[in-house]
């Protein structure tokens, strides 16, 4: 039996990039996937994060149709930029309901499945950004710090029920939303190279890679893992390499 055989894997924010990449390969291995987005497409479910309702019905009709839930990634974010005084209060309210509670709104509709299956595990989609301080990334640093938090919080929790909580941790990724912040900067050309080289390793993350990580932390052959949060990030977390010679 492949890996995430007789899974059912719900995938938020499936649609495109990072949540793309993990739902394709959580289906290689044998998963079936359920893509939750604001656009699915025609195979997906529609949801909305921030929407309560939405999460609910779409939980219901991912059991209805697949008959349970072993793996959740909440992976659903949006970003935000600029310093401390950059974004009102409307925006900070915004971000923070869609990549913090939007995750607690889906783990809370998808835990009475997740409880009854022998291989739960839930992978929050986190960011380097909870580590590091980034320049211009306060609102959506502080909620990837409270992502962190919570993954560690829920770990804890959820021990007794068998569900491992984990989270990923992207460095700077070569997805459709980072393409669309390089296309609005002066010198998209010369911002893509200054991401590329603060990463030690010298080039953005790969979509691929982080769905990788995703599927590492999901997969039944983890399952001693749990509360951890696994740096994607080609060695921007740990790595303090000399500059290189120009």
């Amino acid at each position: 039996m492949s890996e995430f055989g007789g899974l059912t894997a719900v995938v938020t924010g499936g649609a495109s990039g990072i949540g793309a990449a993990a739902a394709r390969i959580l289906a290689e291995r044998g998963a079936q996937v359920a893509v939750l987005d604001l656009n699915p497409g025609a195979d997906g479910f529609r949801c909305d994060v921030s929407d309560d309702g939405e999460v609910t019905a779409a939980v219901a009709a991912v059991v209805e149709r697949f008959g349970g839930i072993d793996v959740l990634v909440n992976n659903a974010g949006i970003g935000a930029q600029g310093d401390v005084t950059a974004n009102d209060d409307d925006e900070w309210h915004r971000v923070l309901d869609v990549n913090v509670v939007g995750m607690v709104r889906t783990t809370r509709a998808a835990l009475p499945y997740l409880k009854k299956s022998a291989s739960a595990a839930v992978v929050n989609t986190c960011s380097i950004a909870a580590w590091n301080g980034l320049p211009n990334r306060a609102l959506y640093s502080a909620s990837k710090g409270a992502v962190l938090a919570l993954t560690l919080a829920m770990a804890t929790d959820h021990l007794e029920d068998q569900i491992r909580v984990n989270c990923v941790c992207p460095g700077t990724a070569d997805t459709p939303w980072v393409g669309r912040l390089l296309d609005s900067a002066p010198d998209p050309a010369a911002e893509r190279a200054a991401l590329a080289a603060r990463q030690p390793m010298g080039r953005l993350v790969t979509a691929d890679e982080v769905g990788g990580a995703i599927a590492y932390l999901a997969s039944p052959l983890s399952g001693s893992t749990t509360g951890t949060a696994l740096a994607v990030d080609g060695g921007m977390y740990g790595l303090r390499p000399r500059p290189r010679a120009t």
